[in-house]
């Protein structure tokens, strides 16, 4: 069990090793009630292709970041509350396989686990970790998340009008609200979405259109919106890693060990 693992050596070494690789890139991880309950690399859909991201799962939070170095070096890092935090099973499709969603508040992506077998674990484990910890007092799940990106690839044409192709001076931006992607001329508007950003962002004109009416958020027309803006502002993670992956990419989950432990004392 997590708690048992709470006070223990081992974990406090696990957390001070993953806090060393991320270095002054990273946030402090060592809290009191803090266990680190897995780790493991998983593939995730970025916007141009898919790369590969460390991942830690701890009791409270989700951590990741690029590999510079596995198991050495890693940068970028990325800290998700669990509560914020809601998974969806993806259906394999050609080379996308044992997928998911992570959707939180102010971002949603898919990862791909190597296997189906670690996918089912990966799961297993992040959701049991969200349901304890919304056991808690004062904690609360999110019930808006951020829309998934349609990755570059599988737009050619802008979603909206259809008509625009997108070249090196058609520039494709995003949605941040349906997560769409479009030219610019059909995304001129920005709309503050608090859950995402405490900035206005870019959202189609269909967006635009049902947020205005739903809402007294200020418009920032046309004209704040520069032609040059990329949809990257939020794909800091996005950059090439200079992974150095090791053959052995097989998540491990630290609570089984202490459960296998404790059965071998019985």
């Amino acid at each position: 069990m997590v708690d048992q693992l709470v006070n223990s050596e081992a974990n406090a070494r696990r957390i001070a090793s993953v806090e060393s690789c991320f270095g002054s890139a990273g946030q402090p991880l060592a809290v009191p009630g803090r266990v680190l309950v897995g780790e493991g690399v998983l593939t995730k859909a970025c916007r141009k292709k898919p790369k590969p991201r460390q991942f830690f799962l701890f009791n409270d939070i989700l951590v990741y970041g690029n590999i510079i170095l596995q198991k050495k070096k890693y940068n970028k890092q990325h800290i998700i509350p669990l509560e914020e935090i809601k998974l969806n099973s993806l259906d394999d499709e050609g080379q996308f396989k044992n997928g998911w969603l992570i959707c939180t508040r102010g971002k949603s992506f898919a990862v791909y686990a190597a296997t189906a077998t670690e996918k089912q674990e990966w799961m297993a484990h992040i959701n049991k970790c969200i349901d304890d910890l919304l056991k808690k007092p004062g904690k609360q799940a999110s019930v808006e998340h951020a829309a998934v990106w349609v990755p570059d690839s599988e737009a050619n044409t802008c979603m909206v009008c259809k008509r625009v192709q997108f070249t090196l001076v058609n520039r494709r931006h995003h949605c941040r609200k349906c997560g769409i992607v479009v030219c610019n001329a059909c995304s001129t508007h920005r709309f503050l979405l608090p859950a995402q950003s405490s900035k206005p962002l870019r959202v189609c004109d269909k967006c635009y259109t049902e947020l205005a009416k739903t809402s007294t958020n200020a418009d920032f027309s046309s004209k704040d919106v520069k032609g040059t803006d990329s949809s990257g502002e939020d794909d800091s993670d996005d950059d090439e890693a200079l992974s150095n992956l090791q053959d052995d990419k097989t998540p491990s989950f630290y609570q089984e060990d202490s459960d296998q432990r404790r059965q071998h004392q019985h």
